[in-house]
């Protein structure tokens, strides 16, 4: 098993400072509770009882932050000194851990002969993808509908069981009481680093399209209607439910369980609560919860 030391990972992770103990090397990656001597692991620095913790587990390379009392540890082992701990362990255990992808696309997908499919992009088995374009470095795994009109961007991932592009709900009564549907001719963009997890789906627009912003990351069995906009860096999380016509600002967190309506505008930096039912327009930088959702005071 190698051995990994400060050297292999000073290249890739912002440290303030290092103390280095009797061990000085580390093998694996574990979980603080269920560590063993080689393994490199992370301490919250939320955590109240963090010395404790340090004492507590058989791991001799702990990454943490500044807020340690050292002088209530060992010194015998080792610690990395970082601003953001959780952050530097998922770098670590990406660099070193994670078995790099070779990009193919398997002999059970099923490709429209007009759809334009960029380099290194990987689809899995018995997926579709109809008549759209899918850039470089693309990720899509088995079972997926892609269908067609939709754009996905570069280093996109679309987890197993994900729907893109199908018609939303839309009708219209007629004179005999009846529903008629509305048709959809529009389409998906999804911009890239957007992450989309499994068993989820996001309607095509009616006439206009559906807009996925650059680095949203969707979890799974997220619904996202007809003619929504997410902007950047903003976070869907599992069971949430978005309406048609939404549209979410930047940096906005849409927690899990949540219900959006049709038709509302929810502000940059907004923060819906766990299972809130949203009725009304958030504006920029509130926090909503409830049923139906308020402004948290």
């Amino acid at each position: 098993m190698k051995k990994y030391t400060i050297k292999d990972v000073e290249g890739f992770i912002n440290i303030i400072e290092v103390k280095v103990g009797k061990s000085f090397y580390f093998t694996n990656v574990k979980p603080i509770n269920d560590a063993n001597f080689e393994s490199l692991v992370w301490v919250a620095p939320n955590k109240t009882n963090k010395e404790e913790i340090i004492k507590l587990t058989k791991s001799n390379f702990i990454i943490c932050d500044q807020s340690i009392n050292f002088q209530a540890v060992t010194l015998e082992k080792s610690y990395i000194i970082v601003e953001n701990p959780r952050l530097t362990f998922l770098r670590i255990v990406k660099h070193l851990f994670t078995e790099k992808k070779i990009a193919q696309i398997h002999e059970t997908a099923v490709i429209h002969p007009e759809a334009c499919i960029g380099n290194q992009v990987s689809i899995g088995p018995n997926t579709y993808i109809g008549k759209s374009l899918i850039k470089d470095n693309t990720e899509i795994h088995g079972n997926c509908y892609i269908y067609d009109n939709v754009f996905i961007g570069e280093n996109v991932v679309i987890q197993a069981n994900t729907t893109i592009g199908s018609e939303g709900f839309g009708y219209q009564k007629n004179e005999n009481d009846q529903w008629e549907k509305f048709p959809h001719i529009g389409g998906v963009i999804i911009e890239d680093k957007v992450e989309i997890g499994a068993n989820s789906t996001i309607d095509r627009g009616t006439l206009g399209n559906t807009i996925i912003k650059k680095n949203v990351k969707i979890d799974n069995l997220v619904h996202i209607g007809h003619n929504v906009e997410i902007g950047e860096n903003s976070v869907i999380i599992a069971n949430s439910m978005i309406g048609g016509s939404t549209i979410i600002g930047s940096n906005v967190w849409i927690a899990p369980s949540s219900s959006l309506r049709d038709g509302l505008d929810i502000g940059n930096s907004a923060f819906v609560g766990l299972g809130a039912v949203v009725t009304k327009n958030i504006p920029n930088n509130e926090v909503w919860v409830g049923n139906p959702a308020r402004k948290l005071r």
